[in-house]
Formats: C-alpha cells, structure tokens, sequence
C-alpha cells in the first residue's frame, strides 16, 4: 500500500496501538513451533472435554423433570464450562509465555 494513500480506520487504530506497546516496553515476539504445537494441543483437548461436558449436561437434562434440578444441572453445567474454559486460558498463556 502506498504512504500517499488514505489509511483505513483499522490501519490507524492498529500503529497507535503498537506506538503504545513500543512506548510501554511490550515486545512482539512470534510463536516458536513449540508454543503453537502446545497451544493447539491444549485448545483440542479442552474443546474435547466442553464437547463430552455438553453431553452430560444434555443428558442429565433429558432425564430432570423437576424446574429446581433443572437450575441446578444448568448452573452446575455453566460453572464447568467456565472453569474448563478458564483452565484452557490458563494453559494457552503459560505456553504463550514459554520460551
């Protein structure tokens, strides 16, 4: 893209955020093999464990004819997919940071 073009709203966005990361010290280093192996292998295997969690979730639900038990699977079904989500975010950062 030539510098005499006009720049999208995007484009201006993104080089005053990364003025701000150079000004604040923030470095953008790229991905070794590793990190993205590890993250990847992190990501599948929590997305696997969400998928078996549905399914549970689902299946307890077709049982439950009682409204309190059903609040009680829903709320129960929320809590572990943010804890797995959470746990995933977790792994995700560690290998984000391992060099």
């Amino acid at each position: 893209m030539s510098d005499d073009a006009p720049k999208s709203a995007f484009e201006l966005a993104m080089e005053r955020l990364r003025k701000k990361d150079r000004e604040e010290g923030v470095e953008d280093l790229p991905l070794s093999d590793k990190q993205r192996a590890a993250i990847a292998e992190a990501r599948k295997f929590y997305e696997a464990k969400l998928a078996e969690r549905e399914i549970l979730y689902h299946s307890a639900r077709r049982k439950a004819r009682d409204p309190e038990a059903l609040a009680a699977l829903e709320e129960e079904y929320r809590r572990d997919r943010e804890r797995l989500a959470g746990e995933r975010d977790r792994k995700v950062e560690a290998a984000r940071g391992a060099r």
